[in-house]
């Protein structure tokens, strides 16, 4: 089946489909259908493969050989009918190796005018690097290795591996996981210069915003964008139209918040007040938590110093960059998160279903572990194991794995 590549704009889908072509294959056809009108436009009439792979190699000068040729069809969004002709590939000419990427599939798929290829491609989606992918970038492959080792084995880091880890830890909550940004950090050993860089992305992203919404559609994805910060900075982070504009409400907003999570720019917390096997069934679709899909940018949008990050000085916005991270780690890993609450006299920040296991997740910004969240939904649920994250070492106490936060990508 042809390949189909989500996730937000700028997190490497052409590079990585470039790479694999080069790696894998003996030559790559790379098709732009936002910038090759010529190409986009033919995808209007007859869409059977082999009419299109007789004008790819006639535009291309390239043979495309089956088995041996990897054709890439890049910001599909932009040609809805190329996204049918990926069924056919699937049907009348299976041994061409067809590969697509978008930045915006969600978006495009959910006002498509065209059917959508459903059962005739293979889906996967791409995430910003989490931190294990940033220790590769910057050399540190063992010292992932052996956090590794620790997460399996329950046992604690050797202290100074411990203490490195978390400086590299809030290296990333600044840098984050988009390949341009932390490319800007190797390169340079500068962190000053990564909000420049970030600030370009997001930039994309509003620009996106105005190419694939209608005016009045884009000045509330806009609206909603912005205030991500702003909810997360509130006591209850649970997401609230009113922080948008007095009198918001999910009629006026919700599509908005749709585009958002559908474009991969956010990442969207769903409450549930039963922690049941499946956990899915019991999500509240009214009440969610919204964190931005990179921890940096994040970082970077709400203009919260670098300083504050890398001596660990108290700030109460710290524990919502937390949050955003782990959020992140548990996605990439492709787990969905929710968060549970017990009729207003509890709340969990994360909880993840894991085949039959449901685990409760506690994150705590610091060192500290007090809480009475974790213990009055392991006292209603009994699980298996629940999961505390903080700045402490590894450890287990009482049906609790203490993991420290640069572990994240190993659950």
């Amino acid at each position: 089946m042809p390949l189909l590549l989500y996730g937000a704009r700028q997190v490497g889908k052409t590079y990585i489909l470039t790479e694999f072509g080069e790696k894998y294959f003996d030559n790559t056809v790379y098709v732009n259908l936002e910038t090759n009108f010529s190409v986009a436009r033919y995808f209007d009439d007859d869409i059977t493969p082999e009419r299109l792979i007789r004008f790819l190699e006639t535009t291309v000068n390239e043979e495309i050989i089956p088995d041996k040729t990897l054709i890439i069809f890049d910001e599909i969004q932009s040609c809805e009918r190329a996204l049918t002709a990926l069924k056919y590939f699937c049907e009348l000419a299976p041994e061409y190796h067809v590969a697509a990427a978008g930045s915006l599939l969600g978006v495009a798929i959910n006002r498509g005018k065209y059917s959508f290829p459903v059962g005739k491609v293979e889906s996967m989606t791409l995430y910003p690097l989490d931190f294990e992918e940033f220790l590769w970038a910057i050399g540190e492959e063992r010292l992932a290795q052996e956090i590794r080792i620790c997460f399996t084995d329950i046992a604690p880091m050797p202290e100074a591996l411990h203490n490195k880890a978390l400086e590299l830890y809030h290296y990333y909550l600044i840098v984050g996981g988009m390949p341009a940004s932390v490319s800007s950090f190797v390169k340079s050993g500068k962190l000053v210069l990564v909000p420049n860089v970030q600030n370009e992305i997001t930039g994309n992203y509003v620009a996106d915003m105005a190419k694939y919404a209608d005016n009045s559609q884009t000045v509330k994805i806009r609206a909603c964008f912005n205030s991500i910060p702003a909810q997360l900075a509130k006591e209850n982070t649970k997401f609230q139209y009113k922080v948008i504009q007095k009198g918001g409400s999910a009629a006026l907003f919700g599509v908005s918040i749709d585009w958002l999570a559908q474009a991969g720019v956010v990442l969207k917390c769903q409450r549930i007040e039963h922690a049941n096997n499946p956990i899915s069934v019991y999500a509240d679709l009214s009440s969610f938590k919204l964190y931005m899909s990179d921890v940096g940018l994040l970082v970077m949008k709400s203009g919260l110093a670098q300083q504050t990050i890398l001596t660990g000085e108290s700030n109460i916005f710290m524990g919502a960059v937390t949050q955003n991270y782990i959020a992140q780690a548990l996605v990439s890993n492709g787990y969905t998160p929710y968060y549970w609450t017990s009729e207003h006299s509890a709340e969990l920040d994360f909880v993840i279903q894991k085949d039959a296991d449901i685990i409760g997740i506690e994150v705590k910004k610091s060192a500290g572990t007090k809480s009475k969240s974790l213990g009055v939904f392991i006292q209603k649920y009994q699980p298996t194991y629940s999961i505390r994250f903080s700045e402490k070492n590894f450890g287990q106490s009482e049906g609790i794995q203490a993991i420290p936060h640069y572990a994240a990508f190993c659950v």
